[in-house]
């Protein structure tokens, strides 16, 4: 799981059909560390996020998983919008 923030949305016509009914969303991986640098992935919204929204995500089998689709053409999931976070600065490591 990671933590990222909802930039946009994202609309695609034709897509595999496993993905019919799907609301897709653009998120960026918000970086706990300053040594690290992931890309925005999309993710299907399984809750109802939206743009600017702080949300929890999972990848790979466990988004299928969520989504309800074992064999769908899904690698990342939105599985909940985050509240607060409190981070320990000193235990980063940095």
């Amino acid at each position: 799981m990671w933590v990222g923030m909802v930039i946009g949305t994202l609309v695609a016509t034709p897509k595999d059909d496993s993905l019919t009914g799907s609301k897709l969303l653009i998120v960026r991986p918000i970086e706990l560390c300053a040594n690290t640098k992931r890309t925005p992935v999309v993710a299907v919204d399984t809750i109802g996020a939206g743009t600017g929204e702080t949300v929890l995500v999972v990848e790979g089998s466990s988004a299928r998983h969520v989504v309800g689709k074992p064999q769908a053409a899904v690698d990342a999931a939105i599985v909940g919008i985050i509240d607060s976070i409190e981070i320990n600065k000193d235990l980063l490591g940095e």
